[in-house]
């Protein structure tokens, strides 16, 4: 009985040894975000519909997320997460499309395996006033008007992703592996960002390029994506404008460029500690195709967001879409639209856990 005792107790002390060297933690988390929305001119009859939609302000998921104190100052982290539709209860894609990912954090910065967004997603993010929102944002692309939605990528399979701080630089830097047997660059892809912020004023500059596959002749295409963005944050105000230039150099002789550049500024305002107005204008330059083609897309959106806690918010938001030569045009990243103007409205509500 003296023995067993001891052997537990030894045993006892050990695992407090081993979990003083190696602390671990796992975080279960998520955001569930949903409304009722109408869209107009929302098929071919020009007719509006209202629907319950899954993500108005952000993307309904959930993740996993986790670290080991390896010691040194040095951690092991990993993150899984998936799309989930509110609306329907489905996956939205693979069961972990958003992140899949492993690797090490210290004092060099933070190193990752496997599936996540891109560096330039990352950093483009906080300079967008609807940050990304489904309803309405078009700062990772476009509607799907004309040749192109002229956006960039916002992830990456088979990537090794990098990101650092120095100061008030933040950088980093990702690459996907093309994973061609023949050893060419064929399919890979680079993300690279840096921000500068110093009080209140925060500075962004990115670069994106993406390779297509070889065709006969030796050639292959390669899009390029730059950004530059500013944003001002102080007390109830922020300010933040972005511009995206975008080309697609393609393969086949004598196929024309296509090129687009993105613009977009807002403002975000506190009236309380619970209400923030929000205002955004986004405007698609579409260049190098025939003038009665030259949709130059143009999108107002209006929002109000009511913070029921912490964790729990309600908004309303609003937008307005616009297309010159009689093109199609659509508040949607993802549909190319029924008419040459849409209008949208979307109430709904989000909870953080």
């Amino acid at each position: 009985m003296k023995k067993t005792a001891f052997s537990l107790a030894a045993m006892a002390v050990l695992a407090a040894a081993g979990s003083a060297h190696a602390q671990s933690n796992v975080t279960l988390y998520g955001r569930l975000d949903a409304g009722i929305s109408n869209t107009s001119n929302a098929g071919p009859n020009k007719s509006s519909m209202t629907q319950v939609s899954s993500g108005g302000m952000n993307t309904s998921r959930w993740g996993i997320l986790g670290s080991e104190d390896l010691g040194g100052g040095l951690k092991a982290v990993f993150n899984l997460e998936g799309g989930i539709l509110v609306d329907t209860g489905a996956a939205d894609g693979a069961l972990f499309k958003r992140q899949a990912n492993v690797g090490l954090e210290g004092a060099f910065g933070r190193v990752v395996l496997g599936r996540s967004f891109t560096t330039v997603y990352d950093f483009v993010l906080p300079f967008d006033p609807m940050a990304y929102a489904p309803f309405y944002s078009w700062a990772t692309s476009a509607n799907a008007t004309g040749p192109s939605k002229y956006g960039m990528a916002t992830a990456f399979d088979n990537m090794v992703k990098y990101s650092g701080k120095t100061g008030g630089f933040s950088y980093g830097a990702s690459y996907g592996f093309g994973e061609q047997s023949t050893g060419s660059s064929d399919s890979a892809k680079l993300s690279t960002a840096v921000t500068y912020k110093t009080g209140p004023v925060s500075l962004l500059a990115t670069y994106e390029q993406v390779n297509g596959n070889t065709i006969a002749g030796g050639a292959r295409d390669k899009t390029t994506v730059y950004h530059l963005g500013a944003m001002y944050d102080d007390g109830p105000w922020k300010v933040q404008a972005a511009a995206r230039d975008y080309k697609l150099d393609p393969a086949a002789s004598g196929k024309a460029d296509v090129r687009g550049t993105m613009y977009w500024g807002g403002v975000s305002y506190k009236t309380t500690p619970v209400i923030t107005l929000t205002g955004v204008i986004y405007y698609q330059d579409v260049k190098n195709v025939a003038a009665n083609l030259d949709a130059d897309p143009i999108m107002y959106v209006a929002r109000v967001r009511y913070a029921l806690s912490k964790r729990t918010d309600l908004y309303v938001a609003g937008a307005y879409a616009k297309a010159k030569h009689n093109q199609l045009v659509s508040l949607s990243r993802d549909d190319a639209g029924f008419g040459d103007t849409q209008r949208g409205l979307i109430a709904g509500i989000q909870h953080r856990f």
